[in-house]
């Protein structure tokens, strides 16, 4: 173990930093060609670096001494960054997020999917780069993470209640929050009202080693329209308490129209097993998107920024080239917003999903917008998309695929080249497995477009949208 440990220790000395890497880390390249993968550096500095983990091919460390600057730096806005994890590019320029961002898609195209591409298309940024989640989700804590600086001191910390984020890697660490440009004004009002609220009544949080206290989580969901869903989480029900903090929410802030909550006894936080209570307004809002409207309650999916969101569909549906003449097949549909937004250009929609809840959505949403040409089935897509479905349904002109970040099912794939469908639009929001299903592909279908969207700045994650056209 030890032996491990001083081969990983070592220190390089003026090392610039080359590349931006994958999970938003910066990659530094020593003059003997040793690799290093920092999350501290920016590309373009020149840094002494201390590493602290040994890869096969690569050593994991940070910079201890700046001694270069890169152009490409910006000062972070927000005060909890670098201990925070939900914004590892703020101290990037927003231009070289871009740039990293675009290379890391083409170099995954080319370089996994041996893929020849055509002229680059430029990257769609985001017209905003803060303020922009419309979903977020806090967690309280009855022991916040302290930093180093308040460790070392010698004053006494008697408030240690948290309302904020998961330190990255740590379960049962949370940073509390005095700021937040994730989201809009009014999720932030709301997140720094519950907090005092909980502290002036002494509303107990919840610690999740010794399972005491009550509050436990807080998600809000904001549309573009202005409606604004909070939901509480409880571990445990304190009638005086809940009834007390919801009523404070509800004559607060009358920008809620969906007010609810949990009780949540289990062990972990997630809530798609648990019954979620309306308290006040209805159980979901709405969100809009050229006159579609689509209903999102508190476990639904939904693009978490509504206005790249827009932008992504837009490119979706005009790499479809739909004339109103074809048959559709939106797989991974989610709860079937592609297919909604597309189906006024198309003959008619058929979307598969593996989530029934997302289905049932799907289905409402369809029903609320008067859409009577999509059709919505679940199920695993390796059993549902199989021949005998396409027999029953008909052959699609064009295929529209968005699947999780895993990526497409080997199945998946080999139906799609047994199908041959004239166009495929391949949306992904993980590239390398985008590149890997395209490689598959290839040998039916040639790449005629690709775009590049960013739907999360200051972050290192970026959606890529290919056109498939099949070779004749």
């Amino acid at each position: 173990m030890s032996k491990r440990r001083n081969r990983a220790n070592k220190t390089f000395e003026n090392v610039p930093v080359v590349d931006a890497g994958a999970k938003g880390k910066s990659v530094a390249k020593t003059e003997d060609g040793a690799v290093i993968f920092l999350k501290n550096a920016v590309p373009g500095d020149v840094v002494d670096i201390k590493t602290f983990k040994k890869r096969k091919s690569f050593y994991e460390g940070e910079a201890t001494v700046f001694h270069t600057l890169s152009d490409r730096r910006t000062k972070p806005v927000c005060k909890h960054f670098g201990t925070c994890g939900g914004c590892k590019w703020q101290h990037m320029a927003y231009d070289s997020q871009l740039f990293f961002k675009q290379k890391e898609v083409v170099e995954n195209l080319t370089r996994i999917g041996h893929l020849d591409l055509p002229e680059v298309t430029p990257i769609a940024g985001s017209a905003d780069q803060y303020y922009y989640r419309n979903k977020m989700e806090f967690s309280f804590s009855a022991s916040r993470w302290l930093t180093l600086e308040e460790i070392q001191s010698d004053v006494q910390i008697e408030d240690k209640k948290a309302l904020g984020f998961h330190i990255p890697g740590m379960w049962d660490k949370i940073l509390h929050l005095d700021e937040c440009h994730l989201h809009p004004t009014i999720g932030e009002q709301i997140r720094l009202s519950v907090h005092a609220f909980a502290e002036a009544e002494h509303i107990e949080y919840f610690n999740p080693r010794e399972k005491t206290g009550v509050l436990r989580t807080l998600m809000l969901r904001m549309s573009s329209i202005g409606e604004t869903m909070v939901v509480i989480q409880f571990f445990k029900e304190d009638e005086n308490a809940r009834i007390a903090l919801l009523e404070h929410l509800k004559t607060s802030f009358p920008q809620i129209k969906s007010l609810q909550y949990i009780i949540n006894e289990k062990a972990n936080d997630t809530i798609y097993d648990q019954e979620v209570i309306c308290y006040d307004g209805r159980d979901h809002i709405f969100e809009e998107m050229e006159g579609l409207q689509f209903k999102i309650n508190a476990k639904s999916f939904y693009q978490t920024n509504s206005q790249q969101a827009y932008e992504l569909y837009k490119i979706t549906r005009d790499f479809a080239g739909l004339t109103g003449k074809e048959l559709v097949y939106d797989l991974y549909t989610g709860t079937g917003t592609i297919a909604q937004f597309v189906a006024k250009k198309a003959k008619h929609v058929v979307g598969i999903e593996s989530v029934p809840v997302a289905i049932e959505d799907a289905k409402a949403n369809a029903a609320h917008n008067n859409i009577d040409n999509s059709t919505f089935f679940a199920g695993d897509m390796r059993d549902v998309f199989t021949a005998d479905f396409i027999a029953e349904h008909g052959a699609p002109d064009v295929v529209i695929t968005d699947p999780p970040r895993d990526g497409m099912h080997k199945d998946v794939v080999a139906q799609l080249l047994a199908l041959a469908a004239p166009r495929i639009v391949y949306v992904s929001c993980n590239s390398a497995t985008q590149a890997r299903d395209l490689a598959l592909l290839k040998e039916q279908y040639k790449v005629v477009k690709y775009q590049p969207v960013d739907m999360f700045p200051q972050t290192h994650h970026v959606e890529s949208v290919v056109l498939l056209e099949i070779i004749k």
